[in-house]
């Protein structure tokens, strides 16, 4: 196991590796987790309301097509003919399937979940099963209190038991129901249902369902699931249902059952269904987000050069999630950080910071702030491979990307050796980074503040200090500092100030020198 990696002092907790993500990307990833459960399968949709066994149950309830309401539903359910229960399960899976707002609550309050989950034990009649698993399917889509009730009575164990049917449609739709269970749940004042074209995506954390999915030994099962011959669409429900099951992070997932993901998690990693990909870079960046151990469950298995290669995918669905699985891996150890770089995440990380989509470029920042954290040596990678193109980010990018940049130049700061400071203080930073003193960003100008200062305190040589000094004035630094000192917010305020009463004097003719016997 890797160990720790050593903490460093860093300066005003700048030190973002391991930081919780800000508000606006945790956004920014909740609309990709949005847009990633948006599915719309249609083809096989279709395929599901064709009659796809043979039973002669299905036969005679196809003669003779009636509209049932609820009360139809119930007596129906509740009777002891098999055609009756095929029938009036299937109505109560068209009634709850409409687009906008589903009656799940009717269905539940009529008391039908219980008959539903003994259809699911019906192995003479798939059909019944299939249907049956349908319905608990939209019902666990809904809020935790819905998915709770299909839970409380004992859907799980017999929904993991469909997974061994010889009927793919059955199989396939426990599936389906066991990601939905395993899913994060929103408040119940945000409904969002599975209907039979999408499949929405749920906020607020819930880890219990997914404990009791994984406690009742899903993972087996589906893990056999999966062979050369399984349909994508089969395939996509396994890989998304996985990814669930490394969800939510309170807690965590056992390492126990992350240990018997991550071997079929390899292996979809190296399939070319750009929504399999998807979903298990999303699984990987939920497990390495738990920290050093699930980090070094991950990099273990080898899979760090697959990742890398994923980092450049043109399709934002892999890159995103992979881009977040491989800044939570360098936030790591040092060795874990290090174990990405020898896979060629830095070289890589050059062509990502160029991607026309900011989105990108931020996360690519982020992690290469990251990397930025570490050890002096591997500062040093980070700087032979990427300084270019961090000076031109400063000079470009839009401010979210700046942001990002200027914390990765904090990070280097405070950890770097007397080269690598004035190799980065003469590197081109300073014109772009003190024109950010203006900018409407407030944490930005405390970071660039931050940096000046750090900057002229620990470079030792006083020529290079000197040289600093005057690179300062020339770009227009020292105007800049000095109308800080009347900033609103007190932070700013007292950083000017400080940075001119230390480094900044006037002579007689009132021209700006360094004074003598600078305080460093």
């Amino acid at each position: 196991m890797a160990t720790s990696k050593a903490p460093k002092e860093r300066l005003k907790n700048y030190k973002y590796r391991g930081k919780e993500m800000s508000l606006p990307r945790q956004q920014r990833i909740a609309s990709s987790l949005q847009l990633r459960k948006t599915r719309k399968d249609e083809q096989v949709l279709k395929r599901r309301n064709i009659d796809l066994f043979s039973s002669d149950m299905v036969s005679q309830a196809l003669v003779k097509e009636v509209n049932f309401t609820l009360d139809d539903i119930i007596q129906a359910v509740n009777s002891s003919d098999p055609i009756l229960h095929f029938r009036a399960t299937r109505a109560a899976r068209e009634m709850i399937s409409q687009e906008n707002t589903p009656p799940l609550n009717l269905i539940i309050e009529a008391g039908l979940i219980p008959k539903l989950v003994d259809f699911l034990k019906a192995t003479p009649h798939p059909k019944l099963q299939f249907e049956a698993a349908w319905v608990l399917t939209n019902i666990a889509s809904g809020t935790s209190e819905q998915t709770r009730a299909v839970v409380k009575e004992g859907a799980i164990q017999p929904l993991i038991e469909l997974l061994c049917s010889p009927h793919l449609t059955v199989s396939e739709q426990a599936v389906w129901a066991l990601g939905n269970i395993a899913d994060r749940k929103m408040p119940d004042t945000q409904v969002q249902i599975f209907t039979p074209s999408t499949r929405e995506a749920k906020a607020g954390d819930c880890a219990e369902f997914r404990d009791c999915v994984i406690s009742n030994n899903a993972i087996p099962h589906l893990i056999n699931l999966i062979s050369k011959g399984i349909p994508i669409t089969f395939l996509r429900n396994i890989s998304w249902t996985l990814s669930n099951l490394c969800r939510n992070k309170d807690p965590y997932p056992s390492e126990s059952a992350v240990r018997q993901m991550l071997p079929p998690l390899c292996q979809l990693l190296l399939h070319r269904d750009n929504e399999i990909l998807a979903d298990t870079c999303w699984a990987l960046s939920y497990l390495t987000k738990g920290g050093k151990e699930y980090i070094h469950h991950v990099v273990t298995t080898g899979i760090l050069p697959r990742l890398v290669e994923l980092m450049t995918s043109s399709e934002l669905s892999i890159s995103i999630p992979c881009l977040h699985t491989i800044g939570n891996i360098v936030a790591g150890t040092d060795e874990q950080t290090q174990m990405a770089i020898d896979a060629g995440m830095l070289k890589v990380l050059g062509q990502v910071l160029k991607h026309p989509k900011t989105s990108i470029q931020v996360l690519a920042a982020w992690t290469m702030s990251n990397v930025a954290a570490g050890p002096r040596h591997q500062v040093e990678q980070l700087l032979c491979n990427l300084l270019p193109i961090l000076v031109d980010l400063l000079r470009n990018a839009e401010l979210k990307v700046q942001k990002e940049v200027v914390c990765t130049v904090i990070n280097i700061a405070t950890g770097a050796s007397q080269d690598q400071l004035t190799l980065l203080a003469h590197s081109g930073i300073l014109e772009p980074m003190l024109s950010l003193l203006s900018a409407p960003d407030l944490e930005v100008v405390i970071i660039v503040l931050d940096i000046i200062s750090y900057l002229l305190q620990h470079i030792d040589n006083l020529q290079e200090k000197k040289r600093l000094y005057f690179q300062i004035e020339k770009f227009g630094g020292f105007e800049k500092i000095e109308c800080l000192q009347h900033h609103h917010n007190i932070s700013i305020s007292n950083s000017a100030l400080d940075i001119i009463e230390k480094y900044f004097c006037e002579d007689g003719d009132g021209d700006s020198l360094p004074g003598p016997g600078l305080r460093v």
